[in-house]
Formats: C-alpha cells, sequence, structure tokens
C-alpha cells in the first residue's frame, strides 16, 4: 500500500530514491508518466498494465480518449529500481512537471505521485482549505 508523503532530491543525473517502506510494494520496475494537475505518476509495473489495458480499451474513436491516452501511454517511461532505490527521471518528464531539486512523492494507494515541492506546497494548502466542500460533494454523489 502506497500512503504517506516523503521529500526526496533529484540527484544531479536525475535519478530519484524511492522511499524504502514503498520498495516492496512496487517490484524491481516502475513505470513513470505524466499524472494530472502537474504531477507525475509512477506505478508498480502490474498496476501500470491494468491501467494501459483499461485506457487502450477505450478506443480511438473519441477523441477525448485519443488525446487522454497520448497524454498517459505515449509519455510513459520504464525504469529498473537499482540496488539502492532509485529510479531515473527523463528529460521530458522532468520538464513536463516543472520539476526542482526537491520533490514530493504522495502515496495514493496504488500510485505514487511525484511533485515539485513548491507546487505541491501550493496546491496542497488550497486542497486542504477545500476539505470540507470537497467531501460534502463526493458524499452527495454516494462516495462517501
Amino acid at each position: 500500500m502506497l500512503i504517506g508523503q516523503y521529500t526526496h532530491e533529484l540527484d544531479p543525473k536525475k535519478r530519484l530514491t524511492l522511499p524504502a517502506k514503498w520498495r516492496t510494494s512496487l517490484g524491481k520496475k516502475v513505470v513513470v508518466t505524466n499524472g494530472l494537475d502537474g504531477s507525475l505518476f509512477i506505478f508498480a509495473e502490474k498496476e501500470w498494465t491494468r491501467i494501459a489495458e483499461q485506457l487502450a480499451s477505450n478506443g480511438f474513436g473519441n477523441a477525448d480518449s485519443r488525446s487522454f491516452n497520448r497524454v498517459m501511454l505515449a509519455h510513459a517511461f520504464e525504469t529498473d529500481i537499482d540496488a539502492q532505490g532509485r529510479i531515473l527521471i527523463p528529460d521530458t518528464l522532468k520538464d513536463s512537471a516543472g520539476l526542482s531539486s526537491k520533490v514530493v512523492l504522495a502515496g495514493m494507494y496504488s500510485r505514487i505521485e511525484m511533485w515539485d515541492e513548491g507546487r505541491w506546497k501550493e496546491y496542497s494548502k488550497k486542497a486542504l482549505g477545500e476539505a470540507d466542500a470537497l467531501a460534502g460533494k463526493l458524499s452527495d454523489l454516494g462516495l462517501l
């Protein structure tokens, strides 16, 4: 289970050390891709396979489906977790998420979101301020 948040640094070679607590859940290989709200998503290989199959099953007749698949699938990058628990973040993904050297890894149960530390602080502050209203909306939808 991937929960909690950790602040880490990208080294000069764009490698990121994953929290030791999460490494067993992730296995030996992960997939990094564009996320939402300015983040990157990191998936264990098995979870990525499930997500990719779901995305691919949407077909290509719908323009929104094609666009979203391009964002998620065409920018996906497989990377091994090395002996020190590090993964490589490609330049294209680092740039698309605006990552500086300090990043926050946020566990979202079945995926990790990687955020630039400054962007995470802004987003988190805003989301915490709206938490009560969001809970009310989710409750109205029967999701809480």
